[in-house]
């Protein structure tokens, strides 16, 4: 399998050709189109339209609907072009037989308007019709033509996604260009699929969904999008089942065996018993360790599952073995929440684990990459500055990567090929369906812990109406006389954190006022590192009962005598994470409770989300029953950053043709593993078409 060169073959040139090869493309352009689109031929093929704009409708003019889009022939009767800079706008009048329409200009130049218009002149015009003082009005034609020029007017025109600087005109023609530098490619799809499924060919499907003849055509279940989505599921299941090849192949010199009796010695000191399922997944990993291949592999576990305990052993038997030891969080507050545990849990061994986070000074940070690179420390803990050139291990042996949705394939890899390559363990707590979890991450063995710790304790969950919050505060009040602490969460209003963290201010202040003796303290992304960890330390020493917050709770909090868990506006959280932020809470065996207010009244999916909150703590039931309610494009939407991004595939709409596509590709290296017959090399074509920025060319590129 090595020898196969999975760079884009000579046929895929002109796709990946830069925007800026087609016609009308300059710098300036294509700068614009590289923030939406992307940068080269193919990205423009990509980039589909979502409506249309229906310019066949040439109704008698006294019976044309306010709004509507029509096109007309029409003679000009009058011209009225103001002069000068007075704000009064042109007015153009024209009519036919059915009726008079007034064509209005607002700050046109004269001249301009003088060459389009004459009067006595016939002219077909096209675009919207407003009603304004009983007259209908067409505001700036989209098209002003003679008649003798009607074929430039398009029947059917597609609408493209905007962004600034970016016009219809310029998309429409630019996708056009771009389809006729697309080679006609070779068939990857056996032809009995085609002909049962009722598919066109690649460069076919690509047309028919930049020229749409109705919106019949934009629809994702149309013969031309199913194909198209089809191809992408298929790259991607041809490159995951490549990786998995390559990764069998690819020998460690070195397997991990670790000092066995240091780590049943280290057990045995814990302060508490591990579960089965512990066990269970410690031994999957030793055994992976063991190995001469390389292990890749994701550890899913409900939130306190203990996951960090297996992570940790696993991390001593590498450094047992004379290797280094690494593990990447995506936050400064989790990689402290981590080297606090672990520096608890190895008190008392000549270990210490260290730590590399951008808020070091240099002088500290240029200490840690000397002492990797020289070997003196085994164990790091750290954020993306793990991931910078400068940082060189020694000997790495395991690479830790926590909450995977927060990274991307091609940011593990980095980690994983320091040091010339190590095994690497995944971990995520947000539980995703088993079934979903192979196709996102097929490329990984997965473990799962699905028990929790002796002595955690099931967490109360109950709702109320926002209007009865002050009810829920009074019992706040009582529960903090009582020694307890809580988190209010507050509500997820839109993807701006400026009002997030509004809201989350204006709640502290509120509180600060109503409960005094708690001295709630605020929390958030935006704060200053040492404002934040200052809050933080409040809240877990107990100086602050009560801790507001915006999501930044969400993972790496770990506040043992916190019982209590508020989520204001609940309804607007999706499953998982109402499931994460409930897991802050139930951490010890303390009763603990978790109020969800919402605003009503209730959608039914919100009412459904709500109700299974309330009736289960099983973080994979409720990942199960997410899918039911969102479907699987959005289980695995944003929430799932490192996961496969599909461009032509919709996962929900599609996700039928995605079992079809897995079958495909598992059959075709069953039969052709090298891909050397005449579709394994249409396949390296598709493979470089499809999988030029996912896993194929960063973990296995030749």
């Amino acid at each position: 399998m090595a020898n196969i060169k999975f760079s884009r073959p000579e046929i895929l040139y002109p796709c990946f050709a830069q925007l800026t090869s087609l016609t009308g493309i300059g710098p300036r352009t294509a700068k614009m189109m590289a923030k939406r689109i992307g940068h080269v031929v193919i990205d423009m093929a990509f980039y589909f339209p979502v409506s249309i704009i229906d310019r066949s409708l040439s109704p008698d003019i006294d019976k044309i609907i306010d709004g509507q889009i029509v096109t007309l022939s029409v003679r000009v009767l009058s011209i009225n072009i103001p002069i000068g800079r007075r704000v009064r706008p042109a007015s153009i009048i024209a009519e036919n037989s059915t009726g008079r329409i007034e064509i209005v200009y607002f700050r046109a130049k004269s001249d301009y308007l003088k060459s389009l218009y004459k009067i006595g002149n016939n002219i077909i015009i096209s675009g919207k019709v407003d009603f304004f003082n009983n007259k209908k009005q067409m505001t700036h034609p989209d098209y002003v033509i003679n008649p003798e020029r009607n074929d430039i007017i398009p029947s059917i025109e597609p609408i493209y996604p905007l962004s600034v600087g970016l016009t219809q005109n310029l998309l429409r023609k630019t996708s056009l260009n771009a389809l006729s530098k697309i080679p006609q490619l070779p068939e990857w799809i056996d032809q009995s699929l085609l002909v049962s499924q009722n598919w066109p060919d690649f460069k076919t499907a690509l047309i028919k969904s930049h020229t749409p003849k109705s919106l019949e055509d934009l629809d994702l279940n149309s013969n031309h999008r199913k194909r198209l989505a089809f191809d992408e599921f298929f790259a991607n299941q041809l490159a995951l089942c490549l990786i998995r090849s390559e990764k069998s192949n690819a020998e460690l010199v070195d397997p991990i065996v670790g000092d066995e009796y240091f780590i049943e010695k280290f057990i045995s000191s814990l302060p508490f018993t591990m579960t089965t399922g512990q066990k269970r997944v410690l031994a999957e990993i030793a055994e992976d360790q063991r190995d001469t291949s390389r292990m890749l592999r994701l550890l899913q576990g409900d939130v306190g599952s203990g996951k960090t305990l297996v992570a940790l052993i696993s991390i001593l038997r590498t450094i047992t073995s004379g290797k280094q030891a690494a593990l990447l969080a995506p936050t400064e507050l989790l990689c402290k929440q981590h080297f606090q545990t672990f520096s608890k849990l190895l008190n008392g061994y000549d270990l210490q684990p260290v730590l590399l986070i951008g808020s070091m000074t240099q002088k500290q940070k240029q200490e840690v990459h000397q002492a990797l690179s020289s070997g003196t420390i085994s164990l790091v803990i750290g954020t993306h500055a793990l991931l910078t050139e400068y940082t060189e291990f020694f000997k790495l042996g395991l690479a830790v990567v926590d909450e995977q949705h927060r990274f991307g394939v091609k940011q593990r890899h980095i980690l994983s090929q320091k040091s010339g390559g190590c095994d690497v363990l995944i971990m995520t707590a947000t539980p995703i369906p088993r079934t979903l979890a192979m196709t996102a991450y097929g490329d990984l063995a997965i473990s799962q812990l699905d028990e929790k710790p002796v002595g955690r304790t099931q967490i109360k969950t109950t709702s109320f109406q926002i209007d009865r919050i002050s009810n829920v505060i009074q019992r706040l009040s009582k529960a903090i006389s009582s020694g307890n602490r809580a988190y209010w969460i507050c509500p997820l209003i839109e993807e701006s954190d400026k009002i997030d963290i509004a809201a989350a201010e204006e709640r502290q202040k509120i509180l600060e006022q109503l409960l005094p003796e708690a001295n709630p303290v605020l929390a958030h992304g935006k704060m200053k590192p040492d404002e934040r960890d200052n809050a933080m330390r409040a809240f877990q020493t107990g100086k602050s009962r009560v801790l507001v917050a915006t999501t930044v709770v969400e993972v790496g909090v770990d506040v043992p005598e916190a019982s209590i868990i508020i989520i204001e506006h609940a309804e607007r959280f999706g499953l998982a994470q109402l499931h994460q932020l409930r897991g802050r809470v139930g951490r010890s065996d303390i009763r603990s409770s978790c109020l969800l207010l919402y605003q009503g009244p209730l959608s039914n999916v919100a009412k459904s989300r709500l109700d299974i909150m309330k009736q289960t703590n099983d973080g994979f039931l409720i990942a199960e029953e997410d899918l039911r309610l969102r479907g699987p494009g959005e289980v695995l939407g944003q929430r799932q950053s490192g996961v496969p991004e599909f461009r032509l595939a919709n996962l929900s709409a599609h996700f039928h043709l995605l079992e079809i596509a897995k079958k495909q590709a598992l059959m075709l290296l069953d039969e052709d593993p090298l891909l050397n017959s005449p579709k394994g090399k249409a396949c390296r074509v598709l493979i470089g078409l499809f999988e030029q920025d996912t896993a194929i060319r960063y973990l296995y590129s030749g």
